[in-house]
């Protein structure tokens, strides 16, 4: 089985990204991670960009071990230069160079023939090989560059002294079998291809990056460039974990995998993130929020009883300490039993039964539902006794110049009654229309509102403390409607009165 290098560009292309700088600090506590993470390459900067930059490469080469530290340089004697003093001091260095080879960019940028970008290239390949051992070189927009011309570049800096060419895809303009076409090109046309690892450095413009760096690792690459979360120029760059997993999953495809200690996966994500500000999106491959997370009562019912069934990687894996079920309307009977024995519950078959009901009563109103909201339900289920007065509907009017007025309708000993009745609020009036129609003498004693969880939706609970005849008893309710929640609780207290007449 081969093993492909994975040369990590966070530190150099991902700090591209709008609003990802970093200082050298930052750097140097990212550079431990990746070093921990088990990367091969760090390309720590762009030396000649930034006293800051050059700063940052030097420190990371001087006290972090393990993997080769790099600088990027244009193929110019003092980048070149630059970069050697950046990382002299790291005991495993690379410089990495390049120049653009394709028309567009000769044309337009440079201003110069084919020739003279040959020339330049192999030129300053000769002074970084004279300066390190290891001597990376990138022929920019090789995608767009006639094939027979990229070839005969990198035959000659290989000559000259670069022990690894990278084929990039610049602007993310490829496509997977295109690239893995050239790669394979590459392979057959470049005499001396086998002094050389071929590295691919894919953006993903096109999101095809991941795609176009596994491509080209079936067709010979020995060497995938990527970043931490696909941070980077414009759309991004290849997904170090998302390429690292696919390797490591999809084995009897590629044959190959690497050196990543994939545990460190997470901890790396989430670090880029702190010190980037850049969120990864929830449906992101491998790292986002809903990676491992299963709200369909389908999945879940299969993950319960086998986790191959809906999961193709263990979340341990890449350092998660469990899959995360997610209730919510799609949820299934068997993942709710399962989330409530999690909450230290063991309810009856006719328990469970009801409080799923009202379990998913609650989730076609509420977008995120919390162990708290489960809690709520389950305690409200419990608590339930034989109903004398049961709630069916009700409508409320209240405004600044309207003098709140509520519609209650009951069903009271068999029979169904609506009563409108007005107070000094909403839930005076609902508390008043429900003791009209019961035709009970309780005193409210107390009346307590609270905020099960957070946001707008917020599932709230509301307790009904009544007494009558020296008698005393509490009712809760809840719902995301608090007038609601308010009837259900004093309804609730008031089915237990009956219940104590009636004992």
């Amino acid at each position: 089985m081969r093993i492909i290098r994975i040369f990590d560009t966070t530190l150099r292309d991902g700090e591209q990204s709008p609003g990802a700088s970093m200082n050298v600090g930052e750097k140097l506590q990212l550079a431990a991670q990746l070093a921990r993470l088990g990367v091969d390459i760090i390309e720590a900067g762009f030396a000649i960009a930034s006293p800051g930059d050059f700063d940052a490469i030097r420190a990371i080469g001087a006290e972090v071990e393990g993997p080769v530290i790099c600088s990027l340089a244009r193929a110019k004697e003092e980048d070149i230069k630059r970069a050697w003093e950046a990382v002299r001091d790291a005991p495993r260095n690379r410089i990495h160079t390049f120049h653009s080879t394709s028309d567009i960019h000769l044309k337009y940028q440079f201003r110069i023939d084919r020739d003279e970008a040959l020339r330049r290239s192999v030129q300053m390949t000769q002074l970084a090989k004279s300066l390190v051992d290891d001597v990376e070189f990138s022929p920019m927009d090789a995608t767009r560059t006639d094939i027979g011309y990229l070839c005969e570049v990198i035959e000659a800096v290989i000559d000259a002294g670069a022990s690894t060419v990278n084929i990039p895809d610049t602007v993310g303009y490829s496509i997977p079998h295109e690239f893995g076409d050239m790669i394979k090109a590459i392979r057959g046309r470049v005499k001396n291809i086998d002094r050389a690892v071929i590295s691919v450095h894919c953006h993903n413009d096109l999101g095809l990056a991941s795609s176009n760096s596994l491509s080209a690792v079936l067709n010979g690459a020995g060497q995938i460039e990527c970043t931490v979360n696909g941070i980077g120029e414009r759309a991004g760059n290849c997904s170090m974990e998302e390429v690292v997993m696919a390797l490591r999953t999809r084995r009897d495809i590629f044959d190959a995998d690497t050196n990543i200690n994939t545990k460190e996966i997470i901890r790396s994500s989430r670090l880029v993130t702190k010190i980037t500000g850049m969120s990864v999106q929830p449906n992101k491959a491998i790292v986002g929020a809903n990676a491992f997370a299963h709200e369909s009562g389908i999945h879940q019912d299969g993950l319960l009883k086998e986790k191959s069934t809906y999961e193709i990687i263990r979340p341990e894996t890449i350092g998660l300490h469990r899959t995360k079920f997610v209730l919510g309307k799609h949820s299934g009977r068997h993942a709710f039993r399962t989330r409530l024995r999690e909450l230290g519950y063991e309810l009856s078959d006719d328990e469970i039964n009801s409080a799923f009901e009202r379990f998913k009563r609650l989730a076609d109103q509420k977008k995120d539902i919390y162990d708290e909201d489960i809690e709520a339900v389950v305690s409200e289920e419990l608590s339930r006794i034989p109903e004398t007065y049961s709630l069916l509907d009700m409508h409320i009017s209240s405004g600044f110049h309207e003098k709140p007025a509520a519609v209650v309708k009951l069903k009271a000993g068999g029979e169904t009654v609506e009563k409108t009745e007005h107070g000094d609020g909403p839930v005076d009036a609902v508390f008043r229309a429900i003791t009209s129609i019961t035709g009970t003498r309780s005193r409210l004693l107390k009346y307590e509102v609270k905020a099960i969880t957070g946001g707008t939706d917020a599932l709230g609970e509301v307790v009904c403390s009544i007494e009558e005849d020296g008698r005393s008893v509490s009712g809760n309710g809840a719902d995301t409607d608090i007038i609601i929640a308010s009837a259900k609780a004093y309804i609730n207290a008031l089915n237990k009165l009956a219940a104590r007449k009636r004992q």
